[in-house]
């Protein structure tokens, strides 16, 4: 992963607890254009397994938690789970 991919995660893990985050808001938090963000960021993070698009933003996975070296919350499964119920 590169410096940005990093922030990015790390922006998600630390500022909204892993998810989900509207993509304005990551745009704004990380100061990239939006376009920028789906078109280059998230497709190498979602291909790697470490975010998720679901109808209420992005959401951190297991395996990004685990390469941050931070502790997952306690419930991910069923947050990740219950994420993609509420369409």
């Amino acid at each position: 992963l590169d410096a940005l991919d990093r922030r990015y995660l790390s922006m998600i893990a630390r500022n909204f607890g892993g998810g989900p985050v509207g993509i304005e808001t990551i745009a704004a938090g990380l100061s990239e254009p939006r376009d920028a963000i789906e078109d280059i960021i998230e497709p190498y993070l979602i291909q790697q397994g470490f975010i998720q698009r679901t109808p209420r933003g992005r959401v951190l996975t297991a395996n990004a938690w685990r390469h941050l070296g931070l502790e997952a919350p306690k419930d991910l499964a069923q947050q990740q789970i219950s994420l993609f119920q509420d369409e």
